[in-house]
């Protein structure tokens, strides 16, 4: 249960990162502390869950598609009508 909820949030709390990251450059110093911002939350929440290591790769690509999602939120608001 503790790895379903923990890949549930690596995945939501990464949709507004992904929102947010599109505001700078990439590769820039404030867009690399963006994209890692979420990583000391889901370390915590692993750690008090105590989910298997096991899971570390899923919670990471999870992240990476959740940042994916909201940068393609960002683009699709930004696009014009028509």
């Amino acid at each position: 249960m503790a790895s379903i909820i923990l890949s549930a949030f690596s995945f939501v709390i990464n949709i507004p990162v992904g929102i947010w990251r599109e505001h700078y450059k990439k590769f820039s110093f404030p867009w690399i502390l963006i994209v890692h911002v979420s990583v000391p939350f889901i370390i915590a929440l692993r750690m008090y869950l105590e989910a298997n290591r096991l899971f570390i790769p899923l919670f990471i690509a999870l992240a990476v598609v959740g940042q994916l999602v909201g940068k393609r939120i960002k683009k699709q608001k930004n696009k014009p009508p028509g």
